[in-house]
C-alpha cells in the first residue's frame, strides 16, 4: 500500500466532511515512513485541512527526529489506520453504484447577522431517504426536512435523480430560513422538529440565460404577456438562430428581403437612467429591434454600447432578448435569487463583476526536501473579481467559506465611493454546489449578463452600458 493511496482516501474522506479523519490518516502516514518528498506532501496537507491539528504537530516531530514526552495519539492513529484499513476504503471509492448513500452537502448560510449550518445528507438505495438539517448555535438542530424516494430506486437515472433532489432539498431549507419559517425555533419559542414532505422542493431560484445558444423561458407563474396558444408554444430546446430583423421609427426591413408594408410598435423601452441625454424612450416599429447604434435603439451617446450589442423580438406574443456577442453585453435585473456558474458577470451599481474558479494552491513543500511556514489556509468556493473598461481586472475578493456579501458599508467586497451600491447590496453563497446570487432587497438591483435568448416580461429592466431601460409591453 502507497502513500498516494493514502492521500487519495483522505481526499475522499474531505469530500464527505470528515476532515478529522483525514487528518489523522494524512498524519499516520507521513510519520510512519521516510523522511522525505512523499512523507512531506502528506503532513503539509494536513496542515493545510488543520493549521492548529496537534496530531500534525506530532508527526512533525517524529519526522524530525525531535524527542517528546507523549506521541500517544499520534500512535493510536498508526494503529488505526493500516493498510488493510485503506485498501478497505479505496473498494468503497471505486464502487459503480450508491448504496451506501452518495456524498451529501454542508453549507454555512449567514442570515440576521447569524451564522448557520445546512447539511443534506443521503442514506442510500437499502434505506432510500434524504435528511436535511439546519443548525444553529454551533450545533443546535432547528429544523430537519425529511422526503422518501423508495419509489424511485428502479429509475435508470436515480444516481442523478438523487443528486437533483438532494440538491433541491438542501437549498429550499436556506430559502424557508431566509423567508423566517423558522424565526420562532431560532428564537427558542417553538419547537422545529422533523417534517417530512411526499411533494418535490419548492425552489425559487431564478433561471437565465447565461451561455451562448442557451434559451430560457421566463416563469409561467410570473408571466405578464399573455403566453400563446399550447401547440404554439416555443420549444425549450434552442431552435436555429433566427434571422436578425432591423427596425426604425420610419423604416423597417430584413436583412435580404423587402420590408413589410405595414409596422407597429409590440414594446416600448423607457429610460430610467441615461447619463449623456437622449430621448425618454424607444418605441420602435416591427416585430424586433437591434439595440445600437445601427438599430432601432440607438443609444448613440452610450460609449459602452456597441453598435449591435443585442435585439428585442417579439414572437406570438412573447418577447425575447438576444445577445449579439459583439459588445459589453446586455444585462438584465434580476426578479429573485439566480443560480450562476463559474464565468458568469453580474453588474452592482456601476461595478461590473465575474464569478471567478480560486486558483490551486501551489505552497506545497518544494525539492529537497524543505518545510515551508505559512499563515493558516482557509476554505473558500469561488472568489469575485471586478472587470474594469475593456476586460481589464481590477480588486479581487475570495469567498469566506461558502459566502461574500457586497455592499457600500457592509460586507466582504465594498464599494465606498458607488452612489448606487446600497449598505447592503447583494449576496452570493455556494449551496449545494451551485453559486446563488442574490439581492437584499436594494432599490437600485442586481443584473445579471445574458448570453443567450432570454424571454422578457413586462416591467423587465435592463442595462446596456450605463443606460438602464424598462420594458413595456404595448397592446397589439
Amino acid at each position: 500500500m502507497s502513500r498516494s493511496s493514502a492521500a487519495k482516501v483522505a481526499r475522499w474522506l474531505v469530500g464527505k466532511e470528515k476532515r478529522d479523519e483525514a487528518v489523522a490518516l494524512l498524519c499516520s502516514w507521513a510519520a510512519n515512513g521516510p523522511n522525505d518528498k512523499d512523507g512531506q506532501e502528506l503532513l503539509a496537507e494536513a496542515f493545510r485541512l488543520d493549521p492548529g491539528s496537534q496530531l500534525a504537530q506530532l508527526a512533525f516531530e517524529r519526522m524530525e527526529g525531535i524527542s517528546a514526552k507523549d506521541h500517544g495519539p499520534l500512535d493510536d492513529a498508526i494503529t488505526r489506520w493500516t493498510a488493510e484499513e485503506i485498501a478497505k476504503l479505496e473498494k468503497q471509492i471505486a464502487r459503480p453504484n450508491f448504496m451506501r448513500a452518495q456524498v451529501g452537502f454542508n453549507n454555512n448560510v449567514k442570515f440576521n447577522g447569524l451564522v448557520f449550518h445546512i447539511q443534506t445528507e443521503d442514506s442510500g438505495l437499502d434505506r432510500p431517504h434524504i435528511i436535511t438539517h439546519l443548525f444553529a448555535d454551533g450545533g443546535r438542530i432547528i429544523k430537519s426536512h425529511k422526503r422518501i424516494y423508495a419509489s424511485e430506486v428502479k429509475r435508470d437515472d436515480i444516481a442523478k435523480y438523487v443528486r437533483a433532489l438532494m440538491k433541491g432539498q438542501h437549498m429550499e431549507m436556506a430559502i424557508m430560513l431566509r423567508e423566517g419559517r423558522f424565526d420562532e425555533v431560532i428564537a427558542g419559542r417553538a419547537i422545529g422538529g422533523m417534517e417530512l414532505f411526499e411533494t418535490p422542493p419548492r425552489l425559487e431560484v431564478q433561471k437565465l440565460a447565461t451561455k451562448k445558444e442557451e434559451r430560457v423561458e421566463a416563469a409561467p407563474a410570473a408571466r405578464s404577456i399573455p403566453p400563446p396558444p399550447a401547440a404554439e408554444a416555443a420549444p425549450v430546446a434552442a431552435p436555429p438562430p433566427p434571422p436578425v430583423v432591423e427596425s426604425s421609427p420610419s423604416i423597417s426591413k430584413l436583412v435580404g428581403k423587402p420590408a413589410p408594408k405595414s409596422q407597429k410598435a409590440r414594446f416600448r423601452l423607457n429610460v430610467v437612467r441615461s447619463l449623456t441625454g437622449g430621448p425618454a424612450y424607444y418605441e420602435p416599429l416591427g416585430d424586433a429591434a437591434i439595440i445600437g447604434r445601427d438599430g432601432a435603439i440607438a443609444l448613440e451617446s452610450e460609449r459602452f454600447c456597441h453598435p449591435r450589442e443585442a435585439q428585442i423580438r417579439w414572437q406570438k406574443g412573447r418577447m425575447w432578448l438576444v445577445d449579439l456577442e459583439a459588445g459589453n453585453g446586455v444585462f438584465l435585473r434580476i426578479r429573485q435569487p439566480v443560480e450562476l456558474e463559474i464565468g458568469d458577470e453580474f453588474m452592482v451599481g456601476d461595478q461590473v463583476l465575474l464569478i471567478d474558479r480560486n486558483p490551486e494552491p501551489n505552497d506545497g513543500p518544494g525539492p529537497g526536501p524543505t518545510y515551508f511556514y505559512s499563515s493558516p489556509k482557509w476554505p473558500s468556493s469561488f472568489r469575485v473579481v471586478q472587470l474594469f473598461e475593456g476586460g481589464a481586472k481590477g480588486a479581487c475578493v475570495v469567498a469566506r467559506g461558502t459566502t461574500m456579501q457586497i455592499g457600500s458599508a457592509i460586507g466582504d467586497f465594498v464599494f465606498t465611493a458607488d452612489p448606487l451600491v446600497e449598505d447592503q447590496h447583494c449576496l452570493v453563497e455556494e449551496q449545494a454546489g451551485s453559486i446563488v446570487l442574490s439581492d437584499l432587497g436594494s432599490r437600485t438591483g442586481v443584473f445579471v449578463r445574458i448570453k443567450g435568448e432570454q424571454e422578457l416580461l413586462a416591467g423587465d429592466e435592463i442595462i446596456v452600458g450605463r443606460t438602464r431601460m424598462t420594458l413595456e409591453a404595448l397592446a397589439v
